[in-house]
């Protein structure tokens, strides 16, 4: 059984695919766990089966994060009990022209994808600042740059994440709190029951299993990467990405040759 390391380790989303798979990597590495997703039996039968492989404790904390009321009690909760480790790995994707998508399911993918990362990172950095330790993996999206016909909605609140991230890399520069975007592409997980993407469509070489995400966003933690995408073999295609995205941003008050009459 493995020694428990004093630290804490809090994800979201754990009742299945990539949060299972952090919260395991997580004990194993000697982190108590609190597991948080809406699905509360099945938190229960993950946090009963790590705790007997492992020897770490693990809570269980059930919780809706398109709920503010819910939100509001995890929020409570990291500031009371702080933790070390924050996964923001809770989310989810309905592809759908946007005049075809339910009005409640896109303010729940805002809710969830935005504004419960937001605020649960919002609740967890004082503590950590603090405490001089800590770090925060946001999970977002391949999709955050490559918004298409069937995606405004989700890709753009992924697009929000990896802002935020980058923007709270900064914010935390010189501290000992680690901050990691990890952009995934298609993982083999129960989210794609509800995005409605066929996997048996695509090619296998395109899928990855969660634990090879979540290895590689361990790895990229330890190699100080603060963008992780496990699919890339190139770190300087990801640099360029930026480069670009700085190169195209407004650098003058003087209005382009081509918008002038």
């Amino acid at each position: 059984m493995t020694a428990t390391s004093g630290l804490h380790a809090l994800v979201t989303g754990a009742s299945s695919g990539i949060g299972v798979v952090y919260a395991d990597r997580l004990a194993a590495r000697g982190f108590d766990l609190t597991l948080l997703a809406r699905r509360e039996d099945r938190l229960r039968d993950v946090a009963r089966d790590l705790s007997a492989r492992h020897g770490v404790t693990a809570d269980v904390l059930a919780a809706d994060l398109a709920e503010s009321a819910d939100v509001r009690r995890v929020e409570e909760y990291l500031r009371v009990h702080g933790t070390d480790f924050l996964v923001n790995n809770a989310g989810f994707a309905v592809y759908r022209p946007l005049a075809d998508l339910p009005e409640d399911t896109v303010e729940e993918m805002i809710l969830v994808n935005v504004l419960a990362l937001a605020r649960l990172t919002r609740a967890a950095l004082p503590g950590m600042l603090a405490r001089g330790r800590g770090t925060i993996v946001n999970v977002s999206s391949g999709l955050s740059w490559r918004p298409f016909r069937t995606n405004a909605t989700y890709s753009g609140t992924k697009a929000f994440v990896n802002n935020f991230t980058r923007a709270l890399a900064e914010e935390v520069e010189g501290t000992n709190v680690k901050v990691q975007l990890l952009v995934p592409g298609v993982i083999r997980t129960e989210f794609h029951d509800t995005s409605g993407t066929d996997l048996d469509r695509l090619p296998p070489g395109m899928i990855m299993e969660a634990p090879d995400l979540v290895d590689a966003s361990l790895k990229g933690l330890d190699l100080g990467e603060l963008v992780c995408v496990p699919a890339q073999p190139d770190p300087e295609v990801i640099a360029r990405v930026f480069e670009a995205q700085l190169a195209a941003s407004p650098r003058s008050g003087e209005v382009a040759p081509r918008y002038r009459s």
